[in-house]
């Protein structure tokens, strides 16, 4: 055994990956399974003969739905059957919706026109159908008027809630009180 200087023996660490599936003789637990697949007709049939339907055509025999009463299985090649399942995987997470969350900042003390220009890019974000997170930094002295900067908040929402609604009320975490804003449906 090799020893390094402060360190201890080494230990040789080999990751073994299984598979996810279980094929042919690994499924053990049953007697009988629901086959589907290709060049077989569907159907329940005993364990052993869905091994020797496999093994006639020179496929394999892989669980697809081990809950299912009996288990579901497939007569299929293993490895063609991964790349499948790989590549619908791919498919549906390249469908899946990303949440994209835009920020607004403002002041407790923010005057009229700069509410107003930051409502636009608020309507605009929720239009696009972005999360919005309008939040009031407080800086300083000025956490004495959280107040005004719930008051702000609260008017933000209230005047875009044609186009979303308020997921968070605001909550004062720190220095910033932070309200959430999703898009509604179309």
């Amino acid at each position: 055994m090799a020893l390094s200087r402060n360190k201890g023996p080494r230990k040789p660490w080999r990751v073994v990956k299984e598979d996810q599936h279980r094929i042919n003789e690994k499924i053990t637990y049953v007697d009988e399974v629901r086959l589907v697949g290709e060049n077989v007709e569907i159907g329940v049939y005993p364990i052993a003969r869905a091994r020797e339907l496999a093994k006639e055509l020179e496929l394999d025999l892989v669980e697809i739905s081990p809950k299912a009463v009996p288990p579901v299985c497939k007569i299929t090649d293993y490895k063609k059957f991964l790349y499948e399942q790989k590549k619908r995987d791919k498919i549906q997470k390249a469908k899946a919706t990303k949440v994209v969350v835009k920020e607004i900042r403002f002041g407790p003390n923010t005057d009229e026109h700069d509410y107003e220009f930051k409502k636009r890019h608020a309507l605009e974000f929720l239009k696009s159908g972005a999360k919005l997170k309008a939040f009031v930094f407080f800086k300083g002295r000025s956490i004495i008027y959280k107040d005004q900067g719930h008051i702000l908040l609260l008017r933000l929402a209230q005047e875009v809630e044609e186009y979303g609604k308020v997921e968070q009320m605001p909550k004062l975490e720190g220095k910033r009180m932070i309200m959430y804003i999703s898009p509604k449906k179309k």
